[in-house]
C-alpha cells in the first residue's frame, strides 16, 4: 500500500460545496516583466479542473528571466545561462551546506478557469549531476489577498547532490502545502484561489557549465464538490493494453530505508510498469547498486528515485511524473479526471493511467484488502465495462492483473468523501491520476489528452 494519501501527512480533496465565488474579478498577482497569461484554457467550465503547462518555446519565452534562457529544438526548454548569483543551501536531511549558482524564471500569471481549492504542480526535467531544481508556487485567494511563495518541491533526478524533499509547515492560515498539494484551509468558507504563477529556479555546482534542462513546468487546480457517492458511467469500450505487470509485495523488507520496503511502494511499481510500457528501460549499470538476488529490480529503483526525504515516503506525485519523464522521449503530469468515461478515451488511444483510491475491504470485491491510499496502474476495460488494472498489492507479479466492479471502482476513485473502518468521515481521492506519456504524441494520442484537460 501506498503512504501517499495518510491523512496526517496529505490533505486529499474533500472541498464543501460552497456559494459561488463572488465575480471572480479578484486581481490577479502582479508579475515582474511578464504580462497576464492569456494562453490555452485548457478547460471548460464544466469540468471543475484546470490544467496549464509550460512547454514550448514561446511559452519559455515569455515568463521573467533571470539568468536563465529559453532552448528550442526538438523538445524546447529552460537552461542556466548566466547565473542570476550564488547562495548557500543546507541539505536538511544530510546538514551539508554547500553554495550553488542559481537563476530563475518566472511563469506569467495563470488565472484559473476554476477556483481552486487545490492546486498540485508538476515538472519534466533533465538534472545531471551537480544541479537540481526547485518550484514555487504563489497565488491570490478570491478576496484579493496574496500568498507567500510555497515552495512545492525540491528536486533532482539522483540522489547525490541533495536529498529530494518536499517542505513541510508551509502555511498562511489561509491556506497549507500538504507533502505536494497546496490545500485552502478551509474550502467551505467560499475562499478559493483564483490565480496563480510558478517560479523555477535551476541549481548548479559553482564554477561548472553543466545545467538542468526544464521541459514542463505546470500545475492542476481542481475544486471537486462533498460526495460520498458519483454518478455512474456508462460501459463504451472493451480493450486492454499490453502493460508490465508488476508487484510491490514480493519486495517486501527489501531496502527499508526508502519507506520501510515494498509493501509501501505502490506508486513507483505503477509508475514502472507504464515506464516500461512506453519502452523506457534501465541499464545493467544503472542497477548495478540493486543486490542482484531481488527479482524486478528496476521496481526497487524506482523507489529509491522517487523518494521524498522529508515525506518519508515514495508516494510524492510529482516526483513520480518528474521520475517517469527523466526517461527518453516521455513526459509526465498530475491531474484529476471526472469518470471511467476519460479513462475509457485514454486507453482507446493507447494511454493507461495510474490512479489513486482508498476504499474498505468490503468496498472493492476481490482486491482482498483495504487501505487509505494506493495505486494502481488501469490497463482496460472488459466486455462488461469492469476496470482491468494491474493491482501491485499483488502476491506475485503473475496475479498483479485484477478486474474489478465498474461500479465499485469508479465510487472509491472518484469520491472525495468516505467512512472508514471506525465510522469516521475522512477523505476520498477525488479522481487523482498520474498520466505519463510520449513527448511527442501522436495526433490520437493528443486528441484524447486534449479530451480529458491536458495538453
Amino acid at each position: 500500500m501506498s503512504r501517499a494519501e495518510q491523512p496526517s501527512r496529505r490533505t486529499v480533496l474533500a472541498a464543501a460545496v460552497a456559494a459561488a465565488v463572488a465575480s471572480g474579478t479578484a486581481p490577479a498577482a502582479a508579475v515582474t516583466a511578464a504580462p497576464p497569461d492569456r494562453g490555452a484554457r485548457d478547460l471548460g467550465t464544466a469540468r471543475p479542473v484546470d490544467n496549464r503547462a509550460w512547454t514550448t518555446y514561446a511559452d519559455w519565452r515569455c515568463g521573467g528571466a533571470q539568468g536563465v534562457r529559453a532552448v528550442s529544438g526538438a523538445r524546447p526548454g529552460v537552461v542556466i545561462a548566466a547565473p542570476a548569483g550564488t547562495t548557500d543551501y543546507t541539505d536538511p536531511h544530510t546538514g551539508t551546506t554547500a553554495p550553488w549558482e542559481y537563476a530563475t524564471w518566472t511563469s506569467p500569471v495563470h488565472r484559473l478557469t476554476v477556483p481552486a481549492t487545490e492546486v498540485i504542480a508538476s515538472w519534466n526535467a533533465h538534472t545531471p549531476a551537480g544541479t537540481w531544481i526547485q518550484v514555487e508556487l504563489n497565488g491570490t485567494y478570491s478576496d484579493g489577498t496574496e500568498t507567500p511563495w510555497y515552495v512545492m518541491g525540491r528536486w533532482a533526478a539522483g540522489d547525490q547532490d541533495i536529498k529530494r524533499t518536499s517542505v513541510d509547515d508551509q502555511t498562511d492560515g489561509k491556506s497549507t502545502i500538504w507533502t505536494d498539494t497546496f490545500a485552502i484551509d478551509d474550502a467551505a468558507t467560499g475562499l478559493r484561489l483564483v490565480s496563480y504563477r510558478l517560479r523555477l529556479t535551476l541549481y548548479r555546482r559553482p564554477g561548472t557549465r553543466i545545467t538542468p534542462t526544464v521541459w514542463r513546468l505546470g500545475a492542476m487546480g481542481s475544486d471537486i464538490p462533498d460526495r460520498f457517492t458519483v454518478a455512474a458511467s456508462t460501459p463504451g469500450l472493451a480493450q486492454e493494453l499490453s502493460v508490465p505487470r508488476y508487484s510491490q509485495e514480493i519486495h517486501k523488507g527489501q531496502y527499508p530505508q526508502y519507506d520501510n520496503g515494498g509493501e509501501a511502494w505502490c506508486s513507483p511499481t505503477s509508475s514502472q510498469m507504464i515506464i516500461e510500457y512506453w519502452g523506457g528501460r534501465l541499464t545493467p549499470e544503472q542497477l548495478a547498486w540493486v543486490d542482484p538476488s531481488f527479482a524486478d529490480p528496476q521496481v526497487c529503483h524506482a523507489a529509491r528515485y522517487t523518494y521524498d526525504y522529508q515525506y518519508a515516503g515514495c508516494g510524492n506525485w510529482p516526483f513520480n511524473a518528474a521520475y517517469a519523464a527523466t526517461f527518453h522521449g516521455m513526459q509526465g503530469v498530475i491531474t484529476r479526471l471526472g469518470s471511467l468515461t476519460d479513462l475509457e478515451t485514454l486507453i482507446a488511444a493507447g494511454i493507461p493511467a495510474i490512479t489513486s483510491q482508498s476504499f474498505l475491504k468490503t468496498e472493492l470485491t476481490g482486491a482482498g484488502y483495504g487501505t487509505s491510499g494506493h495505486l494502481m496502474t488501469v490497463v482496460g476495460f472488459t466486455a462488461d465495462g469492469d476496470v482491468i488494472a494491474n493491482d501491485p498489492a499483488s502476491p506475485s507479479d503473475e496475479a498483479v492483473r485484477r478486474v474489478y466492479l465498474r461500479r465499485e471502482w469508479e465510487n472509491i476513485w472518484l469520491r472525495t468523501k468516505r467512512y472508514n473502518a471506525s465510522g469516521k468521515v475522512v477523505s476520498g481521492t477525488g479522481g487523482v491520476c498520474y498520466l505519463y506519456f510520449p513527448a511527442h504524441p501522436s495526433p490520437r494520442q493528443r486528441k484524447a489528452l486534449a479530451a480529458v484537460g491536458v495538453r
